[in-house]
């Protein structure tokens, strides 16, 4: 029980979080998703670092992972709406820029796993 609440309380930090960053780089002026895009390559690195610290470093407790991984990042991340979003440009026949999108999330969201890694590599060992 005291995991289930750990997942839900950070799942509503992280869905907060997702709810205003995504309003704020979105702003209803785009049609290419800029706001999901930002927000699945931030939290693809941020993940990278919780789980370095975790695993390699046991610089967290159990708790504190699955509070930040699964719950914060969790509820952050926006691979649903990413597929929803995915599908409106495929509607609206907008190949290119599902293409772009579609290559830019997953590259770019590699990348920032790789860079955090390598990052908290460099500065931590």
């Amino acid at each position: 029980m005291k995991l289930l609440l750990i997942v839900g309380i950070g799942g509503f930090f992280g869905a907060t979080l997702r709810y205003l960053v995504g309003g704020l780089i979105q702003n209803g002026e785009h049609s290419f998703p800029y706001g999901t895009l930002t927000i699945n390559i931030v939290g693809s690195f941020l993940f990278g670092l919780v789980m370095y610290f975790s695993e390699n470093l046991q610089y967290m407790t159990e708790e504190t992972r699955i509070f930040l991984s699964i719950g914060f990042l969790g509820a952050f991340t926006t691979m649903a709406t990413f597929s929803h979003e995915s599908m409106e440009l495929i509607e609206k026949g907008q190949i290119l820029s599902l293409t772009i999108y579609i290559l830019a999330t997953v590259l770019l969201s590699l990348l920032a796993v790789y860079l955090s890694k390598s990052i908290s590599t460099s500065i931590w060992n």
